[in-house]
């Protein structure tokens, strides 16, 4: 459970930071997962860049969780 959960808060991190840094200089436009999110969510419109900082904090949460479980 351990492995499974910083292999999701990693990739979660991952997206989360490229979206933000594609938000604020237009690199890696090949990340648009976020961007699915952002543009197909009515209330995110105009809130790209703090709903991509919030999944980059939510991978982060998730690492932490997996970093204070007991190794099984």
């Amino acid at each position: 459970m351990k492995k499974i959960l910083e292999v999701i808060g990693s990739l979660v991190l991952i997206v989360g930071v490229c979206g933000v840094l594609r938000e604020l200089t237009g690199w890696f436009p090949f990340m648009g997962v976020t961007r699915f999110l952002t543009e197909n969510v009515g209330f995110l419109h105009g809130r790209e860049l703090f709903a991509n900082i919030v999944i980059a904090v939510v991978g982060f949460a998730i690492l932490m969780t997996s970093d204070r479980m007991r190794k099984a």
